[in-house]
């Protein structure tokens, strides 16, 4: 509708995953990378994943359009298949003239082998790509294993790109899956847009739908669509083109950030409003509270005057967060920040109540710790033997991970809880929608030992955890006021504990004390496979994760 009024020669915001529109974050360049090295070098089983609207399949479908003459591709979006379907459609995307007739596995693969071998031997290669793959059952990712065997005594005849939404690393996780799992060789998780990607997003978008800069989008515009979108594209596309259609009704050409916020109340309509959209609102919600708080609390200063100070003053305390002011040190455009603390202070925990003697009943509201209960449990249980013998402070490292890796913790943390998950507020620390969290002193097989506000532990299984996880996790980390980065070439006794760390959490490192090439290409892949910044320096963000992680290495 509005296309030609704004001259575009197509919608620039469409939800279609077209590969023209394509625009490379940096998230989505390395995903990109991934691929074209599990393709080129035939590492056999390449495996991409994200959460929904992330671009996933505009990704591939854009990978598809770059691949060579040579390189015989298919591409399966429909998984609800069984495996000879599946067989029967994989031959049929790559051209193979099989005999209808046919109605075995074995005359299907029988095609399929004799087609890879001709590819291969002409110099080719074959890829096979399957969109959604989080919804194909057991017995079909068997069968999709099972076609890596085709192969000669040195190379793959055939790659596998898995892309799919992040229960399918839940799904390859399966010990049914086991075999499976092991051949992946490549995998990568693909993060929505960060902050500073948000404008080129938009300007490549009407860019590429022929737009010549009639439409501008203000800075309050691009934060509010960041602020609701959380980077998610698809999010991003759906505000945008309804903000293009409001724009077009009022003939205006700037979209600015009021047009941006009714495009967001048009496309939530009645729809709940996931955690990602919660945040911008429940902002804008805290910043009003607090300024009828501020307002209230002068006016019953003025009313009450001094009589009511000692009631003004607890009230105000309640309000307040843990300690003091924090610095906050943190490497612009990755997830993780290291958020320094001058000293624990004591914070009261009364306001949980007490979890009832039968475990199971009341546990999740219970367990729900606000800001304050939930840090000071946190440094209560942080062990004075892990600050070393040197001189140290403590300081609180939060970082962004998916909950499968918390397996990996070694150390007592805290992660906030997702107000999506439909418990929360069944405790009194859910009021006023302040942010509430799980503290885990330990982790153990199939789940965890968690801890209320009186201290009391408590177990709870991997799903509680994977249910109510929400990405964000911090924990004390002991860290000194100097620069002992550690870099390619270094030596001594810190690079022996680097090197231990690495190799106790499953980095193939010899501890031999020198920062060689090899530890340097180990540590690189430790910071790329948690978003870390990829430069092989071990710093102190890289430090901490390493700290929480392995019993090595400590400040």
């Amino acid at each position: 509708m509005y296309t030609s009024y704004f001259g575009f020669k197509e919608n620039p915001f469409s939800l279609t995953p077209d590969p023209n529109y394509l625009y490379l974050s940096r998230h989505h360049k390395e995903a990109f990378d991934h691929l074209l090295y599990g393709i080129s070098e035939r590492k056999g089983f390449i495996v991409i994943t994200g959460g929904v609207g992330t671009g996933k399949t505009t990704l591939c479908r854009a990978l598809l359009g770059t691949l060579n003459s040579s390189t015989k591709t298919a591409l399966i979006f429909n998984v609800y298949l069984s495996d000879i379907e599946l067989l029967r459609t994989i031959n049929q995307e790559f051209g193979i003239d099989t005999n209808t007739q046919s109605q075995s596995k074995k005359d299907h693969i029988d095609s399929l082998n004799q087609f890879l071998l001709e590819t291969f031997s002409q110099g080719g290669n074959a890829v096979l790509l399957i969109d959604e793959a989080q919804n194909l059952s057991h017995s079909v990712l068997e069968q999709i294993r099972m076609l890596s065997n085709l192969e000669t005594e040195k190379e793959k005849l055939v790659q596998i790109v898995l892309a799919g939404q992040l229960e399918l690393k839940d799904v390859l996780a399966s010990p049914a899956l086991k075999q499976l799992d092991e051949r992946i060789m490549v995998r990568y998780d693909l993060k929505p847009l960060e902050r500073e990607d948000v404008q080129g997003y938009l300007e490549h978008r009407l860019v590429v739908a022929g737009g010549r800069g009639n439409v501008r989008f203000t800075k309050g515009a691009v934060e509010a669509l960041y602020a609701y979108s959380q980077g998610n594209p698809r999010r991003i596309n759906g505000v945008c083109d309804r903000a293009l259609l409001i724009a077009y009704s009022k003939d205006e050409s700037t979209i600015s950030k009021k047009t941006i916020q009714k495009a967001i109340e048009d496309v939530r309509g009645d729809v709940a409003v996931g955690p990602a959209q919660k945040s911008y609102w429940s902002q804008k919600r805290a910043t009003a509270f607090s300024v009828l708080l501020v307002l209230l609390l002068v006016i019953v200063g003025g009313i009450g005057g001094w009589n009511l100070r000692k009631e003004i003053a607890g009230l105000i305390a309640e309000k307040q967060t843990i300690g003091p002011v924090r610095t906050v040190l943190e490497n612009k455009g990755h997830s993780e920040r290291l958020l320094v603390e001058q000293e624990p202070v004591a914070v009261k925990s009364d306001t949980i109540p007490s979890l009832p003697a039968e475990p199971g009943k009341g546990l999740a509201g219970g367990l729900f710790l606000d800001e304050q209960a939930s840090l000071g449990e946190l440094f209560k249980r942080f062990d004075p033997r892990d600050q070393g013998g040197g001189k140290v402070h403590l300081g609180l490292y939060t970082f962004h991970t998916d909950p499968e890796y918390y397996v990996m913790f070694k150390k007592p943390f805290r992660v906030r809880v997702d107000a999506a998950a439909g418990e929360l507020g069944s405790g009194s620390a859910g009021v006023l929608n302040s942010p509430q969290y799980l503290l885990i002193k330990e982790v153990i097989a199939d789940g965890a030992v968690a801890v209320d506000a009186d201290g009391d532990e408590h177990l709870i299984d991997r799903h509680f955890i994977l249910t109510h996880w929400d990405r964000e996790v911090c924990w004390v980390y002991p860290y000194e006021n100097n620069d002992d980065s550690l870099a390619r070439g270094m030596s001594g006794l810190p690079v022996i504990k680097l090197q231990r760390a690495l190799d106790e959490i499953g980095y193939s490192v010899k501890p031999i004390g020198l920062y060689d090439q090899s530890t340097y290409d180990q540590v690189v892949r430790f910071q790329r496979d948690f978003s870390l910044k990829a430069d092989g320096i071990v710093g102190t963000r890289t430090k901490g994760l390493l700290y929480q992680m392995s019993n090595e290495l400590y400040p």
